[in-house]
């Protein structure tokens, strides 16, 4: 018997291989699919099914590839918003076998409404389900967002708390399987751990712990969410079905002269942020190889083109794979040589860092020209905030930085300054000239409130 987790970094996606008597099934596979095939093979078994718990939103499915690779056929729930083209619908009740594992579908909409689990049983232990694949409605320590749908606000976490109930009806012995794991976009309470049982959900897991459905229906809607544009895009595509993703993961490698000549809709500094505000090609933006998965498709769209400039080819490969993974894939190129390029005088441009001292003296002075901007989310504002702040969230800056004044003075705040360096390099590559970061950010201003 097999069984495989394949865990995506960046998105934190979960998708699972599991087998048994010579066929195999795969469940929410990403774009990047190889490796699922490559894994079945080598242990002499052949890909049947491949099961869809829902339309992911933060990541091109690998569903239709891995079908058109294998000729294995795959399955989704019903009411996915329009026809999923590669899929058949499987609902509630119909089961599959895999040797000697029996998956049995369980309808469970309220993060969406075509969201269905799998239950995973094993026919040479008969007493009840021994897994449950559950997709984006239960993780460990936290459940599913269910903010898709406004104008049915309510109604969806209604079905999420029933459908919740659903999968607690398996059993406390039952291991959960989620296709997300912490610093995942769908939810924000996540354990660090990605294995649990539903009885050790059912005990810890804050949200199961209410147990008036009006209650939970309440907590629900009040929850902040952020919704990145390039969701639309994947709702789409996971439609429609996405193209394979390109064979080659590395850019294109630019010269300096070609990098000159070659137009893009964004240079994209994917360096560390320290790196990037000691000197950086004007006009580019800051989205450190890591924090791609979060914040690219806050930035970038799916027709815009993309040169990358790194510290070395690793990065630039890294940043491609994420980048591939959403579907953004029109990179022209890369390019690794900034210092070389300062020394032969090509021109940088810099953001300064400033600290807590500064900040302070700039928030007892006159105020008219300078503006402290704070880009954490909502939730992290309203546990604590700086007096006299303006807040945006920094996804928010892709279109909001239209209603700040060019001609002012920013800085750029978040928990750390990380996030506040993507603010900062997002305005700079707009045509903002008076920017600084505050170093260290609200980390820094709390441990400066502890000391006096």
């Amino acid at each position: 018997m097999l069984f495989k987790k394949i865990k995506t970094p960046g998105l934190s996606h979960l998708s699972y291989l599991i087998g048994s008597g010579g066929k195999a099934a795969v469940i929410d596979p990403r774009r990047d699919c190889d490796i699922y095939l490559e894994m079945a093979r080598a242990e002499g078994l052949e890909i049947t099914h491949i099961f869809e718990t829902h339309r992911n939103e933060d990541l091109v499915s690998g569903a239709p590839i891995l079908a058109a690779m294998t000729d294995a056929k795959v399955f989704h729930g019903p009411n996915a918003g329009g026809d999923v083209v590669y899929a058949s619908t499987t609902r509630e009740g119909e089961s599959f076998e895999i040797g000697q594992l029996v998956i049995e579908v369980i309808e469970t909409p309220g993060h969406t409404d075509d969201h269905v689990a799998y239950a995973l049983y094993d026919s040479e232990y008969p007493d009840g389900a021994v897994g449950v694949f559950t997709g984006d409605a239960l993780f460990v320590g936290d459940v599913g967002r269910t903010d898709f749908y406004p104008d049915r606000k309510r109604e969806v976490a209604g079905l999420l708390f029933d459908s919740l109930r659903k999968i607690m009806s398996l059993g406390d012995q039952v291991m959960i399987y989620p296709a997300h794991g912490a610093g995942s976009v769908c939810g924000s309470g996540m354990a660090e751990r990605e294995f649990s049982t539903v009885g050790h959900e059912r005990k810890n897991n804050p949200r199961l712990q209410i147990e008036s459905r009006d209650e939970f229906i309440d907590a629900k809607i009040n929850e902040n969410h952020y919704q990145p544009p390039y969701f639309r895009l994947m709702e789409r595509l996971n439609l429609e079905g996405g193209d394979p993703a390109p064979r080659v993961q590395r850019p294109k490698n630019l010269s300096l002269s070609e990098l000159d000549e070659c137009s893009a809709t964004h240079l994209v500094d994917i360096r560390y942020p320290m790196a990037y505000a000691s000197g950086h090609f004007p006009g580019s933006m800051s989205l450190p190889v890591d924090m791609i998965p979060a914040f690219a498709g806050w930035f970038i769209s799916e027709q815009d083109s993309i040169i990358l400039i790194g510290s070395d080819e690793s990065q630039l490969a890294s940043a491609k794979e994420h980048l591939v993974r959403v579907a953004l894939d029109n990179i022209v190129g890369g390019y690794t040589g900034l210092v070389p390029a300062a020394a032969a005088g090509k021109s940088l441009a810099q953001i300064p860092m400033i600290k807590t001292g500064e900040v302070r003296r700039r928030l007892d002075k006159d105020r008219s020209e300078w503006t402290l901007l704070d880009v954490r989310d909502a939730d992290e504002r309203s546990e604590a905030s700086i007096d006299g702040s303006l807040h945006i969230y920094v996804g928010e800056l892709n279109e909001r930085w239209k209603e700040l004044d060019k001609s002012r003075h920013y800085t750029l705040m978040c928990a750390s300054g990380m996030r506040a360096t993507v603010a900062a390099g997002w305005l700079a590559s707009r045509g903002f000239g008076k920017l600084d970061i505050y170093l260290g950010s609200m980390g820094a201003w709390k441990a400066s409130q502890e000391e006096k």
